[in-house]
């Protein structure tokens, strides 16, 4: 991938334009982390990036970035520029393309993000984000206050590249935090999640949702007892959220939104018991038990022996009930279906049509 990434490079430096591989992928390469997203800066305008290669999109002329498409893998060409101004703490207004490598990484979030790679793969560091890189500091391009102040996003980036990359952050992004961190309640509950789940879904969770606590981020993200994920050794993403009570402007989907209801209605019930393992199901228990520190081999193994894992597997049908009984469909029919269902589950009664219709005639009929 960084072979074809250099080959691109060629091709516009070939024209005697400026480019260079930028930001994540850089900065991963020299930590020896595997990165598939590949960002090129240059000072070929869109419209001359596309002149250059035909497999390419505009999906933001405005914002000076071409999709390019090279050997199936996709690069994101952003022009040179310098953004004018900001608008609600997020978007800048406008930008205006410009000539100077240095310009346009300084208007970038960290300094780790600035570090780029030349068209024969040598380093160019300019606003030394390799000694922050070393030193495994988050320190901010410029003015921490302002840079936070420009775009809102900038705050919850700081903790999940702190939280993936096990970096400190430095003193001055922690003040400007702590100054500017009432900007999150504006920020769109879509961007909030997907920043956050970037933190919980890390190996280092623990530590970026002790960050959020320390920085008192958890009060304006509008996560309730985010404190709880700390009590458990490990835990999957959609148990963080169940754990936490968020604010419902959260964006869910609705199977999102049922399991998170069903998960915490199961805490703290036994994960063994076989009515509460054929009720909820295998993953629902799972996420409870792991919540609550429970083996999860136990939990599996217990659903794996279940006699019956749904009303299918009975081994009578309505039909059957009321040919037996005489009776035509009613609410009835359910009220023997629970409870043949809970004998079986307890063992009580044999998954047999023979045995379901004698326990039948001998209590129903």
């Amino acid at each position: 991938m960084l072979d074809t990434a250099l080959k691109l490079l060629k091709e516009l430096t070939s024209r005697s334009y400026k480019a260079y591989i930028v930001g994540g992928f850089v900065r991963d390469h020299l930590l020896g982390i595997e990165s598939s997203d590949i960002d090129i800066t240059t000072n070929a305008t869109p419209k001359e990036i596309k002149k250059i290669f035909e497999d390419s999109c505009l999906p933001n002329e405005d914002y000076g970035s071409v999709t390019v498409l090279l050997k199936g893998i996709r690069f994101e060409i952003t022009t040179f520029r310098k953004e004018i101004a900001y608008i609600n703490n997020r978007k800048p207004v406008e930008i205006k393309y410009i000539d100077d490598l240095e310009e346009d990484l300084l208007r970038r979030d960290f300094t780790i993000n600035t570090i780029c790679m030349d068209e024969n793969g040598e380093i160019l560091d300019l606003l030394h984000g390799k000694e922050d890189l070393d030193q495994r500091l988050i320190r901010t391009v410029g003015n921490s206050y302002d840079k936070f102040m420009e775009d809102s996003l900038r705050i919850l980036r700081a903790v999940r590249f702190a939280t993936i990359l096990g970096f400190s952050l430095d003193p001055e992004v922690k003040e400007s935090i702590s100054k500017t961190k009432y900007l999150l309640h504006s920020l769109s509950y879509t961007r909030k999640r997907e920043e956050l789940d970037k933190i919980f879904t890390s190996p280092n969770y623990k530590e970026g949702v002790k960050l959020l606590l320390e920085l008192g981020l958890d009060q304006e993200l509008e996560l309730n007892h985010l404190e709880r994920v700390l009590d458990s050794d490990t835990i999957s993403l959609i148990g963080i959220w169940s754990v936490i009570e968020a604010n419902p402007k959260y964006p869910f989907s609705k199977n999102e939104h049922e399991l998170l209801k069903n998960i915490r209605s199961v805490i703290g019930h036994n994960h063994l018991d076989p009515m509460v393992l054929y009720q909820y199901g295998l993953y629902v228990n799972s996420v409870a038990g792991e919540i609550q520190g429970q083996d999860i081999k136990k939990i599996t193994e217990a659903y794996a022996n279940l006699v019956i894992k749904s009303r299918n597997d009975i081994n009578i049908h309505s039909q059957d009930i009321m040919d037996l009984l005489q009776k035509e469909a009613g609410p009835y029919l359910k009220e023997i279906y629970d409870d043949i269902e809970k004998e079986i589950l307890y063992h009580r009664l044999n998954n047999c049509k023979e045995d379901i219709c004698k326990y039948i005639k001998e209590h129903y009929q």
